[in-house]
């Protein structure tokens, strides 16, 4: 059976840069590796050939002579190639190119967490829940908060050992924090058993923190809080988190703000939204009334004669604040006509005699029945 076409086997173009032939083969290798692929018997066949197209096309020299002759560029000795992609003993090195991005997500690990080759490990990051008022939120504010967290332990200088001793290589991975094992036709790395991927070990832990070169303890922080965040706004106190292990790099502390609902003013971004009941004299001829806003002033808004029940008005600039400045929003006033409860015989009287004037004073009304005796009459025809 003919060889695939390399470019082919990766899914690329023949003009790839190198780039995007090791994107290609990540991807191919993830899909393709046997242990993914526990049930199809060609996996094991198809990730190799994978793995012969990236010798081939990783390394100029083979890339060239292959682009030129195709797979007659390997055979009988021709391209100055030394091993022939299509046997076992490069493997490793093409392996090795894409071995942390694919046992990152094959074993769990990743780039981001846990030990580094060679290194101390980097603290966690933390994340603090903040609720404050919405007046906080307009104006800002400083705010002292407590988070418990890992820090340095003082005895012995963040270092783990007791007594001034230094930390010695270990003599299992000679510091790297890992160690490589043969299976099958590939090469697992795991994280070194012996100083769990620290690259280093302890003879005499510190009684203090155990070795770890931290201890648990509750760190009050000063916060600003600025001026226009909402629910969901997030705060970043870069070196606050937890200590690292060892003298590792410490991580990061991340405020997430959750604003409290207002009894007054109901918030859509910089908007704000006031609903504020007048009475029905006052929406029939019209008048004056007086709001809140959010900074705790007074305003005077202008009731339009005939208002209805949902109508609104603005008042421009006296909504949140941008977070990162470009000014205000607005605030809405939303108008609701109440209707009178608990009247006495007069009012009631009162109410009767300007129902019986009120005929040509309710432009909804009248429409909305005409609307109602034109339906009835089509449904009778």
């Amino acid at each position: 059976m003919a060889k695939r076409d390399y470019y082919e086997v990766l899914g690329i173009n023949k003009g790839a840069d190198a780039a995007a032939i090791k994107k290609a083969y990540r991807q191919k290798a993830k899909e393709l590796h046997p242990d993914r692929n526990a049930d199809d018997p060609t996996a094991e066949a198809k990730f190799k050939e994978a793995n012969e197209a990236y010798e081939v096309l990783k390394d100029d020299n083979k890339k060239a002579a292959y682009d030129r002759y195709g797979h007659a560029a390997f055979e009988n000795g021709m391209g100055g190639g030394g091993q022939r992609p299509g046997g076992h003993g490069d493997f490793g090195s093409a392996f090795s190119d894409v071995f942390d991005d694919l046992f990152g997500d094959f074993m769990g690990g990743g780039r981001g967490g846990g030990a580094r080759r060679g290194g101390a490990q980097r603290g966690n990051d933390l994340r603090y829940n903040l609720r404050i008022n919405l007046e906080d939120a307009y104006a800002g504010l400083k705010k002292t908060i407590t988070v418990p967290t890992a820090v340095g332990c003082d005895a012995c200088n963040g270092t783990g050992a007791e007594g001034g001793s230094e930390p010695q290589t270990c003599p299992t991975c000679a510091g790297m924090g890992k160690v490589r094992a043969q299976q099958g036709f590939f090469t697992v790395e795991r994280t070194c058993p012996t100083c769990s991927g620290m690259g280093q070990t302890i003879k005499n832990p510190c009684k203090s923190c155990h070795g770890q070169g931290r201890t648990e303890k509750e760190k009050s922080l000063s916060v600003n809080i600025p001026a226009g965040v909402e629910t969901g706004t997030r705060i970043r106190l870069a070196g606050e988190g937890e200590a690292g292990m060892r003298g590792g790099p410490t991580g990061d502390l991340y405020i997430f703000i959750e604003v409290n609902d207002h009894a007054l003013f109901e918030r859509e971004a910089s908007n704000l939204f006031c609903r504020v009941p007048v009475s029905m004299a006052t929406a029939a001829l019209g008048g004056e009334i007086e709001v809140p806003t959010i900074d705790g002033g007074r305003s005077r808004v202008k009731v339009p004669e005939g208002s209805q029940s949902g109508r609104q008005m603005r008042l421009r600039g006296k909504g949140m604040p941008a977070l990162r400045g470009g000014g205000s929003g607005d605030m809405f006033i939303e108008l609701a006509v109440e209707t009178p409860v608990k009247l006495t015989a007069r009012q009631r009287e009162l109410l009767k005699e300007f129902d019986e004037l009120s005929e040509d004073n309710n432009p909804q009304g009248s429409s909305f029945f005409k609307s109602v005796k034109s339906f009835w009459d089509s449904m009778k025809g």
